[in-house]
This record gives C-alpha cells, sequence and structure tokens, in this order.
C-alpha cells in the first residue's frame, strides 16, 4: 500500500521498523532517506542494461527482464539480510519515484505477511520535501554565529557548548571540510546528501530555542549552503571568540596535523596564494615547511593570510557582535572554561 508523506517531519520520523532503498548502489551512494538500508533490487550494471534495451529494443522486453531480475534479488534478499524479521515487522520501501520496483518489492514483502508500505512518489517525494524545507521556505530557527579569526578553536567548541545545553548546527561537521583553503578532510558527500543530513539535524532542533552555528561564507569545500541558511546566517547577531596569536598557532599545529605532516602536499596546496598574497610570502611558508618550523608556519599563515582575510569581512559585514569573549589559552582546559562562559551567556 503506498504511503503519502506530506511534510518532512513526517517522513523523516516514520515511524516504521526499517526503511528500505530498493535503488541501485549509486543512486542509494549520492543520498539516500536517513536510516535506510540498500536492498537494491537492480544493480547498477543491471539498470543500466533494463534502461539500453527500453530505448533501443523494446519496452516490454525491457520490464519482462527487469520483472525477472527484480523478483531474483528481492528473492536473495528475503533469504538474506531479511530472514531473521518476524511476523509483526513493518518495513517502508522506496525506489526512484515509487513505480515498479519498490512496488513488486513490497508485493513480495506483503505476500510473506510483514506489514510493509511503499512511498508513494518515492525518492522524489522525499526530495521534494528536503528541497522545500531548504529553498523554498524561511528557516524557523534564530540563529547566532559564532565568530573569530581562524585558530579560535570554534569547531572544537561547539561539542562543549552543546553539551552544556545550547543547541548547535555544526555546519563543517555535515559538509566533512573544516572550512578553509587548508580544510579538507578526505572527501565530501554529495550536495544531496549533505542537505539530507542538514535536514536531520534540523528536525531535531527546537524552533523556540536559539541555534549557534559556526560563522562560514555560503560555501563550505565544494558543498554550497541552502538559501534559507544562507539568509538566516547574514542577518544573524554574532558572538566572538578571541585569543592570541601564539596559543592560535599552536592549535592550528596540532588541528591540522593531516595537513601539515604532508610538506609537498602542503605546498600545492598553498601555491595559489602566489596570485594573492605574493611570490616572498608563499616562498617564506615553503622554507618553513621543508624546516619542519610548523608552529612558525601556522603562526605566519594566520597573521599574513587568515586575518587579514577576516579583517576584510567583518568589513565588508560589519557584523551585530553581542558578545565577545576572550581566552589566554586554548588547551582542553581552557576551551571548557570557555564554553562554560559562553554557555551561560548564551542561555541567557
Amino acid at each position: 500500500m503506498p504511503r503519502a508523506f506530506t511534510s518532512l517531519s513526517a517522513i523523516l520520523n516514520h515511524g516504521f521498523d526499517t526503511v528500505i532503498d530498493v535503488r541501485s548502489p549509486a543512486e542509494y551512494a549520492e543520498d539516500h532517506v536517513p536510516g535506510a538500508i540498500s536492498l537494491p533490487v537492480l544493480d547498477n550494471e543491471e539498470r543500466a542494461r533494463v534502461g539500453t534495451i527500453y530505448k533501443q529494443q523494446s519496452p516490454f522486453l525491457a520490464r519482462k527482464l527487469g520483472a525477472a531480475l527484480v523478483f531474483r534479488n528481492a528473492a536473495a534478499h528475503i533469504e538474506g539480510p531479511l530472514s531473521h524479521h518476524d511476523g509483526g515487522w513493518r518495513p517502508l520501501v522506496y525506489c526512484w519515484r515509487g513505480g515498479q520496483r519498490s512496488g513488486s518489492f513490497g508485493w513480495m514483502l506483503s505476500q510473506i505477511g510483514w506489514r510493509a508500505e511503499v512511498v508513494e512518489g518515492g525518492y522524489r517525494t522525499y526530495r521534494r520535501l528536503v528541497t522545500a524545507a531548504l529553498y523554498d521556505e524561511p528557516l524557523p530557527f534564530r540563529l547566532i554565529q559564532l565568530g573569530g579569526y581562524t585558530g579560535t578553536a570554534k569547531t572544537a567548541l561547539l561539542p562543549k557548548l552543546a553539551a552544556r545545553g545550547v543547541q548547535v548546527l555544526d555546519l563543517e561537521g555535515l559538509a566533512n571540510h573544516r572550512g578553509s583553503l587548508l580544510g579538507g578532510m578526505g572527501g565530501q558527500p554529495s550536495q544531496k546528501a549533505f542537505e539530507t543530513a542538514l535536514a536531520q539535524a534540523m528536525n531535531a532542533l527546537d524552533p523556540a530555542r536559539p541555534v549557534l552555528v559556526e560563522a562560514e561564507s555560503s560555501k563550505i569545500g565544494q558543498i554550497l549552503l541552502p538559501p534559507s541558511l544562507w539568509e538566516a546566517m547574514k542577518t544573524a547577531k554574532w558572538v566572538e571568540v578571541t585569543a592570541p596569536l601564539e596559543a592560535r598557532a599552536h592549535y592550528l599545529d596540532a588541528a591540522y596535523d593531516d595537513i601539515l605532516s604532508d610538506g609537498e602536499r602542503l605546498k600545492d596546496m598553498l601555491g595559489p596564494l602566489r596570485y594573492h598574497r605574493g611570490h616572498e610570502l608563499v616562498n617564506h611558508w615553503d622554507t618553513l615547511i621543508d624546516a619542519g618550523e610548523r608552529v612558525a608556519l601556522c603562526r605566519s599563515l594566520a597573521a599574513d593570510h587568515y586575518d587579514p582575510a577576516y579583517e576584510k569581512s567583518m568589513r565588508a559585514m560589519t557584523p551585530d557582535v553581542m558578545s565577545r569573549f576572550e581566552t589566554l589559552t586554548l588547551d582542553d582546559a581552557g576551551l571548557e572554561a570557555l564554553a562554560e562562559r559562553m554557555a551561560e551567556r548564551l542561555r541567557s
């Protein structure tokens, strides 16, 4: 039986025991309903093969082959990963548009006696609801931006503030990127997968309470922030963290250990800044890299690149900074004390 979902909250809080994505592995990898397991009834190659026959030979032949493959693969799923479920199990099944793949699999599960339902409209329904929430509707939250120079441990503060009852939205965590020139963390999700993670995170927030987000540009690595979020961030009040340059340099040395440990890769990443900061400065950075002077490099990167960029951005935006918090140290004890002071202010 098709199940119609008319709101994002309804599909994220569906109440079924298991959500099953029967699309191909490639479709699932790009994005899927949060928590869904992948049980494809056509793999990537089979889906392409059926599609080719449909276009080049005959829709009838394609449907006949597709049916054989779908039921063969569905039988393997029932004998394998689904074999342990008892008669009361309630699965929710979807494919691309709620058509033959999910319909066939849902029918088979129902014939066994499981209380299976199919998402009406499939993944396209889910994606339409995500798009409406992030692109078409105003964000229902009051945001506060957390600003400060690079190296003031803003990202590290977020979980400490969350542990103290502050609502936070970790955009860099969702985008798997530290939001700077050296911010890569080994691959980002697709834009659609980021938006799914963002929608899921926002669904868990209370609109009646403010939400703290780290100050970002409209792009984190290759990920674009959706319009509703970006518009809310542009008008949000700020809290700002300050720390001495030396403390920030030592913090960056530890936080960016993965990048700083690969000298040749680091040089390649800094190379494009020759056009913005000049050959002399970038040559100096190369010398520090070769000498293993990581803290000195971080000190110069902060003072000579990141700080001027931040100051230019602040002059252009002129944000409404409602509170500034200074810390002399950025070790764990210093961050815990800072988080305590910030949480007290934010809760009020």
